[in-house]
């Protein structure tokens, strides 16, 4: 009897750390980086077979908190820090490793998802974004309270926003992001002006009440609907505020409400079940707010069933 044929290996992992926070309304999330090392990211993935490669930091302009210019603050800044994090998302898909952006605020989704459009554009894969978020980040300079670029990149990723950004991210000239390929989990707070306009694009949002109405696992699996591991590349856009603030303290902007451990737990479980993921942000953790790191050994815990570590005592299937 022949022996079964072998798992195709999992890709390589590629950290990269963005210690910045020149999109954000409140200093500090340029440390999560390092307080996601002090909380052993690197070896919980290790534990769990994977083979990790800590391309250290990448490097960029200061935070000059400043006024808004425009409608924007700080947007030269954020172009570069995209430009960056697009460069190194980049590099880590064409050696084929799965990366892993360790922010930093939540605007570099632009540059990172930028790159990841780019790539499933030129590897025919069908891309599917879960932005997981108590904010929509769907702001614009004509309806944004504050100018800060992290509550913007889902709407640069779509097309709307500055013209140097949405340039960034543009794939053959087109927006990175389609409403057919982003859903959003866990909204609760959301502008006037946004939820008008995130209606307008027809982005499918599922927000608090969906989850309380239907509960995590159906709308997980409306999330997830069709996501195949042999056609789709699953990017995870993890912004930690998406989390209750009495799990995850540790934010720049925490909003009540949001969904508990085991919730978070079980959407994890859930996307590594369709076995596509293949590129994830873990943004907005601010250490200068958390307590004794408790938030980002919980996002460790959280990854670590995010690739794969289960309790399960049933069979699965």
């Amino acid at each position: 009897m022949s022996a079964p044929p072998l798992a195709p290996a999992a890709p390589a992992v590629r950290l990269i750390g963005v210690p910045t926070d020149v999109g954000a309304s409140m200093r500090g999330a340029s440390m999560g980086p390092e307080a996601l090392r002090v909380a052993g990211l690197p070896e919980a993935l290790l534990s769990l077979g994977v083979t990790v490669v800590d391309a250290g930091n990448l490097s960029g302009p200061t935070n000059p908190w400043q006024a808004s210019v425009e409608g924007y603050r700080h947007l030269g800044e954020v172009l570069a820090w995209n430009r960056a994090v697009h460069q190194a998302v980049t590099a880590a898909l064409a050696e084929g490793q799965l990366p892993v952006v360790m922010g930093g605020d939540h605007c570099l989704a632009i540059g990172s998802i930028g790159a990841v459009a780019a790539h499933c554009h030129a590897t025919g894969r069908l891309l599917r974004v879960l932005w997981l978020d108590a904010h929509a980040d769907f702001n614009t300079p004509a309806i944004t309270p504050s100018g800060n670029l992290h509550g913007m990149p889902a709407a640069v990723l779509c097309g709307h926003g500055p013209a140097s950004l949405v340039d960034l991210c543009q794939v053959d000239g087109a927006p990175a992001l389609s409403a057919e390929t982003l859903r959003i989990l866990g909204v609760r707070s959301v502008d006037a002006g946004e939820r008008a306009f995130v209606h307008a694009a027809g982005i499918e949002v599922y927000d608090m009440r969906t989850i309380d109405e239907q509960g995590i696992r159906a709308v997980m699996q409306q999330a997830l609907m069709g996501v195949s591991a042999d056609t789709h590349h699953l990017h995870l856009s993890f912004d930690v505020d998406g989390l209750d603030p009495d799990i995850a303290p540790g934010v720049g902007t925490p909003v009540r409400g949001g969904p508990n451990y085991r919730e978070a737990q079980l959407c994890m479980e859930m996307i590594a079940d369709t076995g596509a993921l293949c590129s994830l942000d873990i943004v907005e953790l601010n250490p200068a707010r958390d307590i004794q790191n408790r938030t980002a050994e919980l996002v460790v815990d959280l990854v670590q069933s995010l690739f794969g570590k289960s309790t399960l005592m049933r069979q699965p299937g």
